[in-house]
């Protein structure tokens, strides 16, 4: 199977090389971390510490795991805490929240880097977010002795489809896992069908109910609403992680709202960073005051007229989320299957999305029968929509409400998901009892 897997990747890697080669002229990504992603040179060195290494794709894999790590931390604090991460605004948002611990780009799943990374990090626990079936991870850390959880994990039906096709390898990647946490039933089925053991995939919940802050006053909201200056009377519209051609949609929206709702302020937040500029140059395009973020620093406050304000950082959009009145939850009228619309919801904010939410099928389908969302079917229901909310206060208050409860009845999953983790290092009673007598020395 090793050989079978080096050899599939490396066909891969030689057809999508003219995309990479000009993902990488074009917008300078894929350059950083190279030598940890395809020799596994991660730089860290050695340490007497036991270590568990967790796994977080992206950004939004990255801020879903800050809980486990804030608990591993807490409950076994000689251990070593090692995060992996494969994309570059990953790492920077990695390196922000876990500035006490080792960040590093994950290898790809070819023998000779995994292996590196393996005898260089001695894992005790590796854990995996949301959907990471690599083969040569997965026999590395079997034959290594360390076990191996997937948490927050999720099969989307098209993923499902594709890993079918590879039954023969994704059967036996999964009998290397020692543990499977998912986030509803429809995805606790699909990991069985695939060949994960029945009594090893549990039925969690999402942790992504858990990390959704419900408070609209802490600091970092309040600062944000300072540094934007705005006031009582603005009706915020948060347009957050969109992908072409929501955008210019918004912007058209916007312009044809500004005349009819005086107070109300867009915040356009896209998901990849690589396109900032090109949306600055649309909103700069139609005249109307505008500000960004990458602009605004102590010499530099902001635009007092602003009507549109691009946010152009990542890692930030939780907290813009807290400001809104009304929220749109990009990629969802283009082919990527939705973002989190569960942190606008949790805020309380009326929200609202697209036709295509295959990514969050079940979320989806709490919030409608709740009457907690709205979801369109083309973009003409966009203005008369926004409109509505905001000439109808009570209505716009009554959905955020029954949003914020169905959050709220949701949560738990992070504890669920905890106590099954740490089982997984009691396996291991020597290791715990070191870890006991440093954190509980005797006198």
């Amino acid at each position: 199977m090793l050989y079978i897997a080096n050899l599939l990747y490396l066909i891969a890697l030689l057809c999508v090389s003219p995309l990479v080669l000009y993902r990488a002229i074009r917008y300078g990504r894929y350059k950083r971390g190279a030598a940890s992603k395809l020799f596994g040179i991660t730089r860290l060195g050695d340490s007497p510490r036991p270590t568990i290494w967790i796994h977080a794709v992206s950004v939004g894999e990255v801020q879903l795991v800050r809980p486990l790590v804030q608990r591993f931390a807490q409950e076994f604090p000689s251990f070593r805490i090692a995060i992996s991460t494969s994309t570059d605004s990953g790492y920077d948002i990695a390196c922000e929240l876990y500035k006490n611990h080792d960040v590093f780009f994950a290898p790809l799943d070819f023998s000779w880097a995994v292996s590196r990374v393996f005898r260089d990090l001695h894992p005790k626990l590796l854990v995996l977010a949301e959907l990471e079936i690599w083969p040569n991870w997965l026999r590395q850390a079997e034959s290594s002795g360390c076990p191996v959880a997937i948490v927050n994990g999720r099969l989307s039906e098209s993923s499902f489809r594709g890993y079918k096709k590879l039954s023969f390898i994704v059967r036996r990647a999964l009998s290397s896992v020692t543990w499977i946490g998912v986030q509803n039933e429809t995805y606790q089925e699909r990991f069985i069908a695939l060949g994960a053991a029945p009594n090893r995939v549990v039925n969690t919940g999402s942790i992504k109910f858990d990390n959704a802050s419900s408070s609209r006053s802490s600091n970092e909201i309040l600062d944000r609403r300072q540094l934007l200056q705005i006031d009582s009377t603005d009706l915020i519209w948060v347009v957050g992680s969109t992908q072409y051609p929501e955008e210019q949609l918004m912007i058209d929206a916007f312009m044809q709202l500004r005349s009819k709702v005086p107070n109300l302020r867009m915040i356009l937040v896209p998901r990849h960073k690589e396109r900032f500029e090109d949306v600055a140059k649309k909103i700069q395009s139609t005249g109307i005051p505008w500000d960004r973020r990458s602009r605004l620093d102590d010499a530099n406050p902001i635009n007092q007229d602003w009507q549109i304000f691009l946010g152009d950082s990542i890692g930030e959009l939780r907290w813009w989320w807290g400001m809104a009145d009304i929220g749109f939850v990009g990629g969802s009228f283009g082919d990527r299957g939705g973002q989190n619309m569960i942190e606008p919801c949790a805020y309380g904010v009326a929200t609202s999305f697209g036709p295509n939410t295959k990514n969050f099928r079940d979320v989806v389908r709490l919030l409608r029968d709740k009457n907690a969302c709205k979801q369109f079917e083309n973009p003409s229901e966009i203005v008369p929509w926004v409109l509505d909310m905001a000439h109808h206060p009570e209505l716009r208050i009554d959905m955020g409400k029954r949003a914020a409860g169905v959050a709220s009845e949701h949560r738990g999953a992070t504890e669920r998901t905890w106590v099954e983790l740490r089982k997984l290092l009691a396996q291991d009673s020597k290791l715990l009892a070191n870890e006991k007598d440093k954190t509980h020395p005797t006198n």
